[in-house]
């Protein structure tokens, strides 16, 4: 059984950063890997993904809306993954998720519909 966990966030001023950490454990790799992202919903919006992390590759992607702000890197160990935003803004406000999905082809996971396992959600707040 594939679990994810996320941990960090809360509130943050504008301008500011912060860590969001993911664990995925049980998750086993496709003929091509596996991959690691996050996806966040801000209110009243669809969810959206903004990084992601292939295994074994290590190649990370980032969604052209978070304007180079966010980087995803493993953690200690490669089922852990970090999100860091830079400079922080009220538009990054949204319930963040973790997700990870195994690869059986070269489909990139640049999208939430490719994630077949999730995290319960962590909020980040932004606000002055």
């Amino acid at each position: 059984q594939v679990q994810v966990a996320e941990s960090g966030g809360g509130s943050v001023q504008p301008g500011g950063s912060l860590t969001l950490s993911c664990e995925v454990t049980g998750l086993t790799n496709g003929n091509n890997g596996n991959c690691m992202g996050w996806v966040r919903q801000a209110p009243g919006k669809e969810r959206e993904a903004v990084a992601s992390i292939y295994s074994p590759s290590d190649f990370t992607w980032s969604a052209d809306s978070v304007n180079g702000r966010f980087g995803i890197l493993r953690g200690k160990t490669k089922n852990t993954v970090l999100l860091r935003i830079f400079n922080i803004t009220p538009e990054d406000t949204a319930m963040y998720y973790c997700a990870a999905g195994s690869r059986y082809g070269y489909e990139p996971c640049t999208t939430p519909a490719y994630f077949k396992h999730w995290g319960q959600g962590i909020q980040v707040a932004v606000s002055s």
